[in-house]
């Protein structure tokens, strides 16, 4: 009996002993986690290594209107704090990070401390398959400087160019563009597969000539075929550095909106000129591919999307998209899901609080007004037989659109800071450039008597005078436009390689007075040799006037100083005449293979700058969308430093353009932001594949990683 009793001593012992280490333990990991608000969750993020730092926990619920998405960053001693999430929902919580595998999703609420385990990628191809697509983009296998010129390409450079051409609508490098779906079916060669692949669907005809012209149809395919073979076989990418410092600091927001086939093209928060304005108000974006206005309203996590309507029958209207499909898709088959006769691109918002988008709204046949024969000043210069996009105005007080036909076609958009909020918008297509006088318009409703536009000459003789006889009319396609707070100028990007820059001063009589001058990136030019910048796409400015654009083929951010050049018009002004204007920051990733020059896969869509620290930068903060990498990019053009916010969920985050808005000046960082959508025309491309919607995107910097 007494050996019996001794035995439960020493068992009894033996059994709280582990208690009492376990007690222990828990209490060190509680001393090492951050506080936590009612509203936050927070805890340690370990793996077998220890605590991981630089890896992301996302946190999704499907409790709320829409689906909503929380992501942060983990510190130096891998903490974290999910700040502000939703009273009421449950969330799925999960680590994602380079060099590990997606951990285990727990659940939980908000009010909780949660530790959580990451699961290291057994192998690096695991490892590689969350690296952004960019990375896996550069595995393709450029022909060298010497193989030129190839079919109809002259240059390397015009050959990347139109390799990344393919970029405009969707990522390369994704899960879905880098391997062949099964859903094709089964086929001799991949450059079969390849031809058959980029045949599918509404835009296939159109793909499979983007396709055709690198190099030729035969050269062109085989160059995809290559790139998937040797991934296929094993290759992987380069390992992406995990984030740090200020990269660490960011808390990542995101809804679903728009539907299964949305492509959400660009949205709008407030009034760039007064970023205070719609504080917490709702956020818009356009549904490119079946006409719609996206509605957020962030605060009651809902979304909606608003027909955009049109001033006679769709009928007599014509369809961006082809009515047919050309190949089934291996997503959608034969079902047509594209119906974009409106074909929304872009928006902006007035000092109203009114939503300002480019929309057709009639058919491409222009009023007489705008044509050959017309007495209106500007059709007598530049007559404009068709425009297929025009401006359709929402006014979220009232519920009600406002169509108003332009002469001109429409692309961008953007406000000046003067006493008519005059609207200038770029075409994209042809060689003008337009305006609104939307304070005539609120006026007298007057369509005619409101717009106008002017055809793009150069002052070939420097006389201030635009003589369509004598000066010289510019072949340019505008693609982006901004208004210069300095000196009332307006400026367009024009792609191209090089592409170039156009300055447009109005004058007090336009078309008359209306001035252009052309500036190119540095190309080929004696005064900064190897310094090769080529295809300006977006534009902005900061508040001392000095514009920025992304050169979306060479991959840098460029700034351009006015200011700075010796020759502004006149015969010499033709174009590389002020490469003192310019200054080019290189985009961070990788190069291509077989590639020598500055380069990145990086390929950025559109640029802002952030004017006011609505992100908490700084103010005049130059950004750039890293379409390729997920990401929003943030330069500091003093150290040439960039900072990478990126979206690592779901795999696929595309953005074109972005919006920064003050909620509320006093809140510190929860008072500021940007905003951007997930806009890729390809939305089932991302993680998750079919079924997967759009999403709309919030941005927002704290002083720290833990931050509540």
């Amino acid at each position: 009996m007494k050996r019996a009793v001794v035995l439960a001593v020493w068992c009894a012992v033996l059994l709280a002993a582990p208690s009492y280490v376990s007690v222990d333990a828990q209490q060190t990991a509680t001393a090492a986690r951050a506080a936590i608000d009612p509203d936050d969750i927070g805890g340690v993020v370990r793996s077998a290594n220890g605590p991981e730092a630089g890896v992301w926990v996302i946190a999704e619920t499907t409790d709320l209107p829409t689906k909503v998405r929380k992501i942060v960053v983990t510190d130096d001693q891998g903490r974290y704090v999910l700040p502000d999430l939703p009273r009421g929902a449950t969330f799925r919580i999960w680590v994602r990070g380079y060099g590990l595998v997606d951990s285990r999703p727990v659940e939980s609420t908000p009010g909780r401390n949660l530790d959580l385990t990451a699961a290291s990628a057994p192998n690096a191809r695991a490892a590689a398959e969350y690296y952004p697509a960019g990375y896996w983009f550069s595995l393709m296998q450029i022909p060298p400087k010497t193989a030129f010129p190839i079919g109809e390409v002259q240059s390397q450079e015009q050959y990347i160019s139109q390799v990344k051409g393919c970029l405009v609508c969707h990522q390369l490098g994704t899960k879905a563009t880098r391997e062949i779906p099964a859903a094709l079916g089964m086929f001799a060669s991949s450059v079969e597969a390849w031809e058959r692949r980029v045949r599918s669907g509404q835009v296939g005809a159109g793909m499979f000539n983007a396709v055709s012209r690198i190099g030729g149809r035969e050269h062109g395919f085989r160059l995809f075929a290559d790139w998937t073979d040797r991934i296929a076989a094993g290759e992987l990418p380069p390992v992406p550095p995990r984030p740090q410092g200020i990269e660490r600091n960011v808390v990542i927001t995101s809804w679903e909106a728009g539907g299964q086939w949305a492509f959400v093209h660009d949205v709008v928060s407030t009034d760039k000129r007064t970023p205070t304005l719609n504080g917490y108000g709702k956020v818009f974006g356009v549904e490119y591919h079946n006409d719609g206005l996206v509605v957020l309203d962030p605060l009651e996590h809902r979304a909606q999307t608003l027909p955009i309507p049109t001033m006679e029958s769709k009928e007599f209207m014509r369809a961006t998209s082809s009515r047919t499909v050309d190949q089934p898709s291996p997503y959608w088959g034969d079902e047509v899901i594209f119906n974009d006769y409106a074909n929304p691109n872009a928006l902006m918002m007035d000092h109203k609080g009114r939503v300002w988008m480019s929309a057709a709204v009639r058919r491409a046949d222009n009023l007489d007004f705008c044509k050959a024969g017309s007495q209106n000043r500007f059709a007598r210069q530049f007559p404009l037989d068709q425009s297929t996009r025009h401006v359709s105005m929402y006014d979220p007080g009232t519920g009600r659109f406002t169509s108003i036909p332009t002469c001109f076609r429409t692309h961008h958009l953007q406000f000046a800071e003067d006493a008519d909020h005059t609207l200038y918008l770029n075409p994209a297509i042809g060689s003008v450039l337009g305006w609104i006088n939307t304070r005539l318009f609120d006026e007298t409703g007057d369509a005619q008597a409101s717009q106008g536009w002017c055809g793009i000459f150069r002052d070939s003789n420097g006389d201030g005078r635009i003589d369509p006889n004598v000066d010289t009319r510019v072949q340019a396609a505008p693609y982006s436009i901004i208004w210069n707070p300095v000196d009332g100028s307006v400026w367009s990007a024009s792609p191209g390689v090089p592409g170039r820059l156009l300055r447009m001063e109005r004058g007090p009589n336009p078309p008359e007075t209306c001035i252009f001058e052309v500036y190119e990136p540095p190309f080929d030019n004696p005064a900064l040799p190897g310094v090769n910048g080529y295809t300006p796409r977006g534009i902005d400015v900061d508040r001392n006037g000095v514009i920025w654009t992304a050169l979306a083929s060479s991959s840098h951010l460029a700034s351009f100083d006015r200011r700075k050049c010796k020759v502004l018009r006149g015969p010499t002004a033709t174009g590389q005449h002020c490469p003192e204007g310019w200054t080019l920051y290189p985009m961070p990733g990788p190069n291509f293979k077989g590639v020598t020059d500055q380069n990145t896969t990086e390929w950025a869509y559109y640029n802002w700058v952030d004017q006011h620290n609505a992100l908490g930068l700084g103010p005049n903060t130059p950004l750039a969308n890293g379409t390729g990498f997920d990401s929003l990019m943030a330069l500091n053009p003093v150290t040439r430093q960039w900072t990478i916010l990126r979206v690592p969920y779901p795999l696929g985050f595309y953005q074109r353009g972005m919006d920064g808005r003050i909620d509320d000046p006093q809140a510190g960082w929860k008072g500021r932001g940007l905003w951007a959508s997930n806009g890729t025309r390809a939305i089932w491309h991302s993680e998750g594949g079919k079924g997967v919607q759009s999403t709309i995107t919030h941005f927002q910097i704290r002083p720290d990683p833990l931050a509540k």
